[in-house]
């Protein structure tokens, strides 16, 4: 290999147009005493695109994996490093050494990054979490929250019982509503009771709590979020406000087969290459388009939007996005560009992927990856 980068398939990162959904999101949280966590894995923690979240004044930068939380501390990003996945036992010596507050469930865990950060002589900051019904993370019963805040607060002297917190909408697609949250805080209150002091935080989850932030529900003492994918595409299912861009991300592929052909495969059907079965339908001879990217680069074809109208998604393989063109509104033909709107999902997919490379543009900034 000579380690000449391609210029496609490229992601464009708009950073000015994420400082602006940052700052916006941020302003309207401090108004409401709201502190914001950044959370910053959806696209793999990329340094220059995590100071975005820094220049709009957000100082706690969080992620799932404790190797972005070093490539955070390696690039000299100033901030707080907040792992939100619930740690490890055998990676909480990374932990203590690269985190300065992580989201905890077990009690176990709890004891024995106590010793951890003992042996490092640091103090770490931990928010327990409380399962409110979907099904992930957390103390199921209100007793076992209390149990386990006691021991921190009085048993666990490396270790700093920071607040309570919950996640909602990410594996059993429970709503995040006034209702849970209340619930939340009513078990925080409990905590507080027990341990005879206010928390510093209570943590009301991540971007699908949002909407109750914008539209003026959510309860009073819930003064901490957790946003990452709202901020990046300009709102969740649901919930897109008006005053935040939804284009911070462009994914562009260059065409590599553009020609005429059936719609319906000819010849007998089996599985895919993925294995599964998939259905067709006979629209005639079309024009399609095929681009050179495909599953291994970004997940689901069916997260891509396409920029440009009349053009359609029909699926792909590991290597091929493969499009209807027929109906573009200008001529698709060999070499040309197109520009696609990712997804979440997809923009994961597109940042830990070496074939793809990375631009970030405005406010000075240009880097490849």
């Amino acid at each position: 290999m000579n380690g000449r980068k391609l210029p496609y398939p490229l992601l464009e990162i708009d950073l000015d147009k994420l400082r602006h959904n940052l700052a916006a999101l941020n302003e309207r949280c401090q108004s409401l005493s709201v502190e914001v966590a950044g959370v910053v894995k959806g696209f793999t923690a990329l340094p220059e695109v995590v100071r975005a979240y820094t220049d709009c004044g957000i100082r706690c930068i969080a992620s799932s994996r404790t190797a972005q939380l070093r490539a955070i501390r390696d690039a000299n990003v100033d901030c707080e490093r907040f792992l939100i996945r619930i740690p490890m036992l055998s990676e909480l010596s990374e932990v203590a050494a690269l985190a300065d507050m992580s989201l905890q469930s077990e009690l176990e865990t709890l004891r024995a990054l106590n010793a951890s950060c003992a042996q490092r002589e640091k103090r770490h900051k931990v928010i327990l979490m409380l399962d409110l019904g979907d099904l992930r993370e957390g103390f199921w019963s209100r007793e076992e929250l209390v149990d386990a805040a006691l021991e921190v607060e009085y048993k666990l002297d490396h270790l700093e019982l920071a607040g309570v917190g919950t996640n909602l909408g990410c594996y059993g697609s429970v709503a995040a509503t006034p209702e849970k949250l209340r619930e939340l805080v009513s078990a925080a209150e409990a905590v507080e009771r027990a341990i005879g002091r206010e928390l510093q935080y209570i943590s009301g989850g991540a971007s699908s709590s949002v909407h109750m932030l914008l539209n003026g529900t959510l309860p009073a003492r819930v003064n901490h979020l957790r946003i990452g994918e709202f901020a990046l595409f300009g709102g969740i299912y649901g919930c897109y406000p008006d005053f935040l861009r939804r284009d911070v991300f462009t994914l562009r592929l260059e065409v590599v087969e553009c020609r005429a052909k059936p719609s319906y495969p000819v010849g007998e059907l089996t599985v895919d290459a993925f294995g599964k079965t998939r259905e067709y339908t006979d629209r005639g001879v079309r024009r399609r388009a095929l681009c050179a990217a495909g599953r291994v680069d970004y997940g689901d074809p069916f997260d891509l939007t396409p920029r440009l109208a009349g053009v359609e998604v029909l699926g792909a393989s590991s290597d091929h996005t493969i499009l209807d063109v027929e109906d573009a509104a200008v001529p698709v033909r060999l070499g040309d560009v197109l520009d696609f709107g990712v997804s979440y999902g997809s923009l994961v997919y597109l940042t830990n992927t070496p074939e793809v490379r990375v631009a970030c543009r405005g406010g000075g900034q240009k880097i490849t990856e």
